[in-house]
């Protein structure tokens, strides 16, 4: 391929740009409003998942300084109790981690749609043969990621 583009180049100027996708998820005003939405939509139940954490963790302290003075069945009865707590804590945190990740991936899907847009039309109208996303070096001068930043934080 890079024969290809290479013999590309030596007829015509060929016209490269690059793109950081990663700095377009941290830095265009999409984003951050994508990531504050994310932020309020989930900060209650991550609340109260620490809550939850909290909560076991002073029952279980409560249970160690006191199980000295149990009978084996309150004993038994309160570890199973904990464990069951525990349990529910943990599938509760996985199912919350879930959630955060698919609406992160929906939110995300659209900050990326916008960018390619943005990219497209900057490449019409710009005259670039290509614009790369994902590359393992990249001479900085064909950067244009603060373009399409500045770009999509303009459109509405």
């Amino acid at each position: 391929m890079l024969a290809g583009l290479t013999g590309y180049a030596a007829a015509d100027e060929l016209k490269v740009g690059f793109i950081n996708t990663d700095k377009v998820f941290r830095e265009s005003n999409m984003a951050i409003a994508a990531q504050n939405k994310l932020q309020g939509e989930f900060s209650k139940r991550e609340k109260e998942l620490v809550d939850a954490g909290n909560s076991l963790k002073s029952d279980a302290d409560k249970f160690d300084r006191d199980s000295t003075t149990m009978s084996e069945a309150q004993r038994v009865t309160r570890q199973r109790q904990l464990m069951d707590q525990d349990r529910e804590l943990q599938r509760k945190r996985q199912e919350f981690q879930e959630d955060v990740k698919n609406r992160k991936n929906d939110e995300f899907k659209l900050v990326l749609d916008k960018a390619n847009k943005v990219i497209k039309q900057m490449a019409e109208t710009e005259k670039y043969d290509v614009i790369l996303q994902q590359v393992a070096f990249i001479n900085p001068k064909h950067d244009v990621t603060d373009k399409v930043i500045k770009a999509m934080n303009a459109a509405k």
